[in-house]
């Protein structure tokens, strides 16, 4: 019995206890609802905050962590001087010849001054691949000008190689005197082209600091909000005008020049055939992986293709940098696939030397022995 009366005084207690607890906080409630009207807090309770969507991450850098620039910049020099030596020895010996000069040199020579544009640039992208851009806002566009031209230039006159064979050897067309001041005229042409499609580059191009490099840059001067129009376009413009439609005439002609080749007797015409399909390889295996590359860059930039992982960003950027350097290296491979493999520039080159004293005698007139074809070779330009 007083273990009942005990039970219910405990609990009436409680009960009373639980209730004056419970006018407590709601006099607490009403005291602070006039601090709450105050307009600041009023704003602040009106305010929705999407917690469950907050995912903290840090920003991707702006360089690639471990890629090694130093390294770069020593292929980028060593490019530069294959590139010097190997286009320089071109320009020397097409200019040497006084007769017989075909079209086809006249091509050859300026895609090596073509190339030794590019090339002379590349010890100024070496140094800013590493110290960042050193050469003030002068040197920046000049360059950025430069290389554009020689882009252009460049795949330009290898297309007018290939309509030039294509036309020699698919054709038969004979040679007139007026032919080689219309080579001449395309040349021009070509030029022009190129340094219209460089100048937009060369005018938005210049010298800035970036504060998140902590070096100058030579960059594009852009607003945020053109800055990756104006890339896309940029882009879109080289792969259109610099590589895909030069490559579909030069697969046009060159397919038609290999099967005409192929259904000859000629063993002079099969060198012809194995130097178009090795010129062909270069410009696919120099060039494709860098445009390539620089689409998918462009689709990334223009949110076509989704990265969520600073991984693969970094990734895209590696292979950039890398596909730049293959396509650098086209400048190098030129003087080697157009000019070194055809008889007829071993024996204008022979020739050069012999007459500056740099060979023998003995030596020159044994290589023309051993080259059974260079008399025919001096007068036709098929191998090129």
């Amino acid at each position: 019995m007083k273990l009942q009366l005990f039970t219910v005084t405990l609990l009436k207690y409680l009960a009373l206890a639980n209730q004056a607890e419970g006018e407590k906080q709601l006099m607490s409630t009403n005291e602070y609802e006039g601090l709450f009207d105050d307009p600041y807090f009023s704003s602040m309770e009106n305010t929705t905050y999407a917690y469950e969507d907050y995912e903290p991450s840090t920003p991707c850098n702006i360089t690639v962590p471990g890629f090694n620039s130093l390294g770069l910049m020593i292929v980028y020099f060593i490019v530069f001087v294959f590139s010097l030596f190997g286009n320089s020895v071109v320009v020397y010996v097409v200019c040497y010849m006084k007769k017989g000069r075909a079209s086809t040199d006249i091509y050859l020579m300026h895609l090596a001054l073509s190339d030794l544009l590019c090339c002379l640039t590349l010890p100024f992208w070496a140094v800013d691949t590493h110290f960042g851009w050193l050469f003030g806002n002068f040197l920046c566009k000049l360059f950025s000008g430069f290389q554009e031209a020689s882009v252009y230039s460049g795949v330009f006159l290898l297309a007018c190689i290939s309509v030039d064979r294509y036309f020699a050897i698919v054709r038969a067309t004979r040679v007139l005197p007026s032919h080689h001041l219309l080579v001449k005229v395309v040349c021009s042409v070509v030029w022009l082209v190129a340094a219209a499609l460089a100048l937009p580059v060369a005018i938005k191009r210049e010298s800035m600091y970036d504060d998140d490099l902590g070096k100058f840059i030579c960059y594009e001067n852009l607003t945020n909000e053109s800055s990756d129009q104006w890339q896309v376009s940029i882009r879109l413009l080289r792969h259109t005008m610099g590589f895909f439609l030069p490559l579909l005439v030069m697969a046009m002609c060159y397919g038609w020049t290999v099967v005409t080749l192929f259904h000859t007797r000629s063993q002079q015409k099969h060198k012809a055939m194995r130097v178009i399909l090795a010129v062909v390889l270069a410009f696919i295996v120099c060039w494709l992986p860098h445009n390539v590359t620089v689409l998918i860059d462009t689709l990334i930039r223009g949110e076509t293709i989704e990265v969520k992982t600073c991984e693969t960003r970094y990734r895209v950027e590696v292979v950039l940098h890398l596909a730049k350097v293959l396509a650098f290296m086209h400048c190098a491979v030129n003087p080697v696939l157009y000019a070194f493999i055809g008889e007829k520039f071993h024996n204008q080159l022979l020739l050069a030397l012999y007459k500056h004293g740099c060979i023998s005698k003995r030596l020159h007139m044994a290589y023309r022995k051993s080259s059974g074809s260079s008399i025919r070779s001096r007068n036709t330009s098929v191998t090129m």
